[in-house]
C-alpha cells in the first residue's frame, strides 16, 4: 500500500446557506498526490469518494477523500474530535499521512 505524507492548511467550507456554513473543515491534497490517487483508485464510489486511513499527529482514523471541482483536487474532511485532539484551528498546518484502504 502506498502512503502519502504531506503538510497542508486546514480550511473551513463555506456553504451557501448560513445554517451549515462553517460546520465542515478540510485539508486539500497536493495536486500530485491527488493525481496519483485518481490514477490508482479509479472513479471512486459515491460522489467519487475514495476510502483512506489517515494519521494526523497521534490520531488515526478511516474516512474518505472527495474530489472537489472548486479546489481541483481531492479534499480530506477533518472531524472536530481530530481538530480538538491535535490542536488544529482554521489555517493551521496539518501534517498528514494518508493510505488508500
Amino acid at each position: 500500500m502506498t502512503t502519502y505524507d504531506f503538510t497542508a492548511p486546514l480550511w473551513r467550507w463555506l456553504a451557501k446557506d448560513e445554517e451549515t456554513s462553517g460546520s465542515w473543515f478540510f485539508v486539500s491534497l497536493p495536486f500530485d498526490v491527488s493525481d496519483e490517487i485518481e490514477a490508482t483508485a479509479g472513479p471512486g464510489k459515491g460522489f467519487g469518494s475514495v476510502r483512506v486511513e489517515v494519521t494526523v499527529g497521534a490520531t488515526t482514523w478511516r474516512t474518505s477523500v472527495f474530489p472537489s471541482t472548486e479546489q481541483r483536487t481531492y479534499v480530506l474532511p477533518v472531524k472536530k474530535a481530530v481538530r480538538t485532539a491535535e490542536g488544529l484551528a482554521e489555517g493551521s498546518e496539518a501534517v498528514v499521512s494518508l493510505t488508500l484502504v
